[in-house]
């Protein structure tokens, strides 16, 4: 099985190259004409991600999450979570370490392991996507989308913990 995920990639590319050949395409400049359109993208988005990522660092190295983590405190729901309910909006690469984390120490197979893996589906990085999307065509003004992405992912997380409490 290993060998056949090797090998996927190259057969695509191959496929793409042979396709090419028969249709008489000049696969090369069509290939630098395409990376020359998603390098002018990347340097759209770039500023965006910048201050995104300048903006999570600052809230995680501020200390102001274990702060809140201590002041918000919830019997129901295992302090654990916190971290992952507060990072998911942000972001996503973060959320995914924590989710490890907890499986490191609790096990996938933990209540607050089955927990945080509801929470990792049912929610999304409303932030980023402000930040990348909105940032990268322009749109300054975010009127509701904010306000109705951190509603979905508030009922969301509550979702989790009510399907959690329940399933498990």
């Amino acid at each position: 099985m290993n060998n056949i995920s090797n090998l996927i990639l190259p057969i695509i590319v191959l496929i793409i190259i042979l396709y090419g050949f028969i249709k008489k395409i000049d696969i090369y400049d069509v290939f630098v004409e395409g990376s020359k359109e998603s390098f002018d993208l990347v340097l759209t988005m770039f500023p965006c991600l910048l201050a995104m990522i300048f903006g999570i660092n600052i809230f995680i190295k501020s200390g102001i999450l274990n702060d809140l983590f201590n002041f918000i405190k919830i019997g129901f729901v295992p302090t654990d979570i916190f971290p992952m309910i507060m990072m998911r909006p942000i972001s996503g690469n973060s959320s995914l370490a924590i989710l490890n984390s907890i499986f490191e120490n609790n096990g996938p197979d933990s209540f607050i392991g089955f927990l945080a893996s509801i929470i990792q589906g049912s929610t999304d990085t409303t932030f980023y996507i402000l930040t990348l999307y909105f940032g990268s065509i322009g749109i300054k003004k975010i009127r509701y989308a904010l306000w109705a992405g951190l509603f979905a992912d508030l009922i969301g997380i509550v979702s989790a913990i009510l399907m959690a409490k329940i399933f498990f």
